[in-house]
């Protein structure tokens, strides 16, 4: 074949290709527009920023061919109902707390946070690296939703009270907000506990409708204003160590996508797990500063608060696991990874950080 015939042909070839290929891109490349329900006020901009810089990173992944719009807790559906919304497809998803839907079975609780479980690295490190992403997606199919980690607040504060606490008597008969199977751990040494949606806590504070609270940690609690209404202010958050925030999708809008939109979702979503960890870190120092400033109380928990909390801890999941499997098979496979990663923590991890404690605090 000459020259020009080869060129000429091979013209044809390759505009035939362009012809076929172009529809092909599109169509594994579709225009897709999502609406996801948050259980969070956007003045709560650092946990409610999750969904948004998920939803960001989604778009720029997908050249804007995949957008997803988010919406606060009630402008769709109210803030525990963000669930219930994607998994009946009203919406196609949700950035929410899995412990809000304890309701439902309490495994959800332990996606989030167990009661004296994970910190945050070591909830990221069984999610996932040691199978407990997979452990949670078996769990979650059968609530025809699809989760990924979105988020993570570090460890929290143990909650707002308007009288101190120095013994476990002193629990007895409070009315707390606290979400999750803390409540009921709670509810063994005498808290009555109540779940409301954090835009809600602050005016059911102050009425006197509830007389302890907890939420995340200082600089959403400043921004609440619960240091107005009640002084002492508690720590360590024990039932939340390291608490997942998930983004869930409809199980049935999820298996549709594209596998390369699968992909940005869960790109996108471990992205905003790890930047809204970063920026708690970065911004609750200054505001427990602030706050300690003004005259709250910070306080530890009593050592019999939390030996108390513990032993209801433990009896609450032996009472759970005997009666529900799902449950027992997470939290058997999370105490397991506790007891191995503090094993190596108090080697290395705790000693390090117990020493330069030790040596700020010395100057």
């Amino acid at each position: 074949m000459k020259r020009r015939q080869f060129l000429q042909t091979s013209g044809l070839a390759v505009a035939g290709a362009g012809a076929i290929a172009a529809p092909a891109i599109a169509q594994s490349a579709p225009e897709i527009k999502w609406r996801l329900a948050s259980s969070f006020p956007k003045s709560l901009d650092t946990i409610y920023a999750g969904g948004e810089v998920m939803a960001k990173m989604v778009a720029e992944l997908t050249d804007n061919k995949f957008q997803i719009q988010v919406f606060a807790a009630g402008e769709i559906v109210p803030g525990l109902q963000a669930l219930d919304a994607t998994q009946n497809n009203t919406v196609e998803m949700c950035h929410t707390c899995a412990y809000y839907y304890v309701g439902k079975d309490p495994t959800f609780a332990i996606a989030t946070a167990a009661p004296f479980g994970l910190n945050a690295r070591m909830q990221n490190s069984w999610l996932f690296e040691a199978g407990g992403n997979d452990l949670f997606n078996e769990f979650f199919k059968k609530y025809n939703v699809f989760g990924m980690p979105c988020g993570n607040t570090g460890t929290q504060m143990g909650g707002w009270f308007r009288k101190e606490i120095k013994t476990v008597a002193d629990m007895s008969g409070l009315k707390m907000r606290i979400a999750g199977i803390a409540g009921q751990v709670l509810q063994k040494v005498g808290v009555v506990p109540q779940q409301i949606a954090g835009g809600d806590i602050y005016p059911a504070l102050e009425k006197g409708t509830i007389d302890a609270a907890e939420w995340v940690g200082p600089y959403d609690d400043e921004k609440l204003g619960f240091a107005k209404v009640a002084p002492y202010y508690y720590y360590p958050g024990w039932w939340e160590g390291g608490p997942t925030i998930h983004s869930f999708v409809n199980l049935d809008r999820w298996n549709e996508l594209p596998k390369h939109y699968q992909a940005a979702l869960i790109a996108g979503s471990t992205y905003a797990n790890t930047i809204m960890l970063a920026r708690y870190d970065k911004v609750n120092p200054p505001a427990i500063k602030r706050l300690v400033g003004a005259g709250t109380q910070l306080k530890p928990y009593p050592q019999e608060v939390m030996e108390a909390c513990l032993t209801a801890t433990n009896e609450l999941y032996a009472e759970i696991s005997a009666k529900n499997p799902d449950f027992k098979k997470v939290i058997d496979a999370m105490v397991a990874y506790r007891g191995e990663e503090y094993l190596w923590w108090q080697v290395a991890e705790y000693t390090f950080d117990n020493f330069m404690i030790r040596s700020r605090s010395r100057g």
